[in-house]
Parts: C-alpha cells; sequence; structure tokens
C-alpha cells in the first residue's frame, strides 16, 4: 500500500517518531498508554490499548528496525489474536513531498492460521485509512512549520 504525502520525509518521520500520535493515525488503536523514552530507537516499545470497549486488548509495539527518515519496522502485538510485523518506507517523491509505502502481515497466532483474501482486504483497507490519516498530521504539521513567521 503506498500514499504520496506532501511533506518531506523528515516531516512524516517526525510524526512516526511521536508514538504519542499513534492512535491518531492507526486504525484500531485506540489508546496509547505509554511510550519509552528510546522510541523508535531499535527494541524500544509502544504501549498500546486496540478494539472497542469492553473487548479492548492491552499489548505493546516493538521497534525491530529503524532508519531515520526513511524506514520504520515494527513488530505489533494484538494477543492473544496474534503478532503482525508492520514495514513503513519513506521515499522521497518530488519537492517536499514522500512515497510513504506500508507492508502489514501476521507473524503470529490464531491470525496467521485464519489469513485469507477477506483478512487481507481488511488489512489492504486499514492501511489505506492510517496512510490517509498519516498523512492529514505530517501536511497539517508540515503547513504549520511554513505558516509561522
Amino acid at each position: 500500500m503506498q500514499r504520496t504525502i506532501q511533506a518531506p520525509p523528515d516531516r512524516v518521520f517526525a510524526v512516526l517518531a511521536d508514538g504519542w500520535t499513534y492512535s491518531d493515525w492507526v486504525v484500531g488503536t485506540v489508546h496509547i498508554r505509554d511510550v519509552d523514552q528510546t522510541w523508535p530507537q531499535v527494541g524500544s516499545h509502544l504501549h498500546h490499548k486496540a478494539g472497542p470497549w469492553p473487548l479492548s486488548l492491552h499489548d505493546k509495539s516493538t521497534v525491530l528496525d529503524m532508519e531515520p527518515g526513511r524506514r520504520l519496522r515494527l513488530n505489533a502485538g494484538l494477543w492473544p489474536l496474534g503478532e503482525a510485523v508492520v514495514d513503513i518506507h519513506l521515499e522521497p517523491a518530488g519537492p517536499g513531498a514522500t512515497r510513504v509505502t506500508i507492508h502489514e502481515d501476521f507473524e503470529r497466532g490464531p491470525l496467521l492460521a485464519v489469513r485469507n483474501k477477506l483478512n487481507d482486504l481488511i488489512l489492504h483497507r486499514r492501511n489505506i485509512e492510517s496512510l490517509r490519516r498519516l498523512a492529514d498530521i505530517a501536511e497539517r504539521s508540515h503547513a504549520r512549520q511554513f505558516d509561522e513567521p
């Protein structure tokens, strides 16, 4: 899944590097409970709550790989349902724009066993909306940066 965001890669990465914004743009994440001070360094954690009350699940996402301004790879937990690996790549796409590619795949747990085209469609739709929300935040932040005297 790809989207071009009208903000430079460092601005988009600044949103990714702010763990407290994840519930604003990651579909399904309803609350950020805590963010390690070292986020988004490899091995750091973002503690989240996902899903509607009273069925919401508490888990964490762990940074697997990170290149500032270019890539963030996470292990996203949602036990007892399982875990997914989410890989986000940023590439310059012209002056002041970034092509963001997100790839998400189940790695462990029951969701891996029931993976099918319906699940792929759900992940696809979820990632379209997540990228739209990420774009809204990054573009709004980028515009404010140039509006300030």
